[in-house]
């Protein structure tokens, strides 16, 4: 794009007053142009709408609400929902004016038969002159449709609201519902801008809607599907990450776990900027370690921002207060923030906001999803979780952030361990843990199976989860065959006999 366009773009912008919709225009609607937003009835064009002339008018623009399809009452009734007011905003409702200009068909509703489309125009085009509006929504484009007869001449009727509007320097939305069969590519091409909106019921929770911008002539926008929700107080859009494509700046500063064993099993420790992968079966000290890294940065003053799929919050703090970990006193400080996260009812792209947030706003510097699992039952396919994890490690790469992940296999003891979902090649490092079974009980050990900027030991050690903390021992020398889940004893005195060592 050249320089002086965008230029231009930054002097004359219409913006939307949506979180989100805004930022993926990279700023708003370049104004004074014609744009259609389409999408089936309930995905949110109504909402949307009033959003764009609200915010016009707390820019002090006249703004005008034409509509063929609601009554003023229903409209009204939307902005009450979410807590607005229409003040300012002038309600045009064509059917109102019909019968006041014909009492007898009152109780009738529009045929093509009846009204004839270019008196329909003419109460259009009267009362723009009389508002004068920077800002129109016309809702919607299926009443005209039923008007025109023909495609021929609906079209010759958007090209005359086009040629209308320019003179004016009107920004203009039509809004269109999609009733007709397959989409309407005559009226994409006439406008300067399309926007898309889609809404799918999930199996399970509330339907996942997205916003595509299909074209906007003479705009760099963020391309692809952005999630968004309807809540009381609008539509909230949740863009895509940015800069998804651009490499990461390099930093070889090393995150200490606070453990010196388990910094040397990891090379000193994790690069700043880097994501790490807790793998291991359900129990086996994964959410701990994640945990202990959490309580270092800390102490060191940086902000952690955790996300919990499977477990209850209380019960996370319980079990860090169990395993010696302060989460609770670094909680209370605002160090360490808990989000509980509900993958019915959060979408991938509103997830995705939330961490964005953390780490622009809050400033976090780690960040720990806790688990994949519960992830991959937010995500449509497996393979859209991939997509989705590949974008939002590559974004806290950029933002030096160091990133853990725990998955849980499937499986306790043995070599029979299955991930529901194989994302190690995404992650910089590998740490794996096992069960194994020798002298009578059960133990953990752990291995760093991957690090990908840099080295690290390649022995197994025995990860111990006490009272007063995890602990990682020495390297199991001694042993064949941990990582299998039945190890056999090499070593030349009894086993474990040394450690003096209760299970022994």
């Amino acid at each position: 794009m050249l320089p002086s366009e965008t230029t231009q773009q930054q002097r004359s912008t219409a913006k939307t007053g949506i979180p989100g919709l805004d930022e993926v225009l990279c700023g708003g609607f370049p104004a004074d142009r014609l744009y259609l937003l389409e999408g089936d009835p309930g995905t949110g064009k109504t909402t949307i709408a009033l959003q764009f002339l609200l915010e016009g008018v707390r820019l002090g623009e006249a703004c005008l609400y034409i509509t063929l399809s609601e009554t003023e009452d229903e409209l009204q009734s939307v902005a009450q929902s979410h807590g607005w007011s229409l003040h300012g905003v002038s309600l045009y409702e064509l059917q109102a004016q019909e019968n006041k200009l014909n009492p007898e068909q009152r109780y009738t509703i529009f045929h093509p038969v009846e009204v004839e489309l270019d008196k329909t125009m003419n109460l259009i085009f009267e009362e723009v002159k009389r508002v004068n509006p920077k800002r129109v929504v016309f809702d919607s484009l299926s009443e005209m449709r039923l008007l025109a007869h023909d495609s021929l001449r609906f079209r010759r009727q958007i090209l005359a609201l086009k040629q209308f509007f320019a003179k004016r320097e009107t920004t203009v939305l039509l809004l269109d519902d999609n009733t007709i069969e397959g989409h309407d590519l005559q009226l994409q091409s006439i406008c300067h801008g399309v926007l898309a909106l889609e809404s799918r019921w999930a199996e399970f929770g509330p339907p996942r809607r997205k916003l595509r911008v299909v074209k906007v002539r003479g705009l760099a926008f963020r391309e692809g599907d952005h999630d968004f929700a309807i809540r009381r107080g609008g539509v909230y859009l949740y863009p895509q990450l940015p800069e998804a494509g651009k490499d990461s700046p390099q930093n070889w500063e090393l995150v200490s776990s606070g453990m010196a064993q388990l910094d040397s099993l990891l090379g000193g420790g994790l690069n700043r900027g880097s994501s790490a992968l807790l793998l291991g079966p359900s129990g086996c000290g994964k959410s701990t370690l994640a945990t202990l890294y959490a309580c270092a940065a800390a102490e060191r003053g940086e902000k952690v921002a955790v996300y919990i799929f499977e477990e209850n919050r209380n019960i996370f703090l319980r079990r860090a207060q169990r395993t010696g970990l302060p989460v609770e006193k670094h909680v209370a400080a605002g160090r360490i923030t808990l989000n509980q996260v509900d993958p019915a009812e959060l979408s991938p792209g509103e997830f995705a906001h939330l961490v964005r947030q953390a780490v622009t706003q809050d400033k976090a510097r780690m960040v720990i999803i806790d688990s994949v699992n519960g992830y991959l039952n937010a995500m449509p396919s497996q393979q859209a979780l991939l997509l989705h994890i590949h974008e939002l490690l590559t974004y806290l790469g950029q933002q030096q952030v160091l990133t853990f992940l725990v998955v849980a296999q499937h499986g306790l003891v043995g070599s029979a361990m299955a991930s529901p979902v194989d994302v190690s090649y995404l992650a910089d490092s590998v740490v794996l843990l096992r069960y194994f079974e020798t002298g009578g009980a059960i133990r953990q050990a752990l291995s760093v199976v991957k690090k990908r900027d840099g080295g690290h030991e390649r022995t197994v050690r025995e990860l111990q989860l006490t009272a007063e903390g995890p602990t990682v021992g020495a390297p199991l020398k001694d042993f064949e065959g941990v990582l299998s889940g039945t190890p056999v004893y090499r070593g030349p005195d009894p086993l474990l006999a040394k450690r003096g060592d209760p299970l022994s």
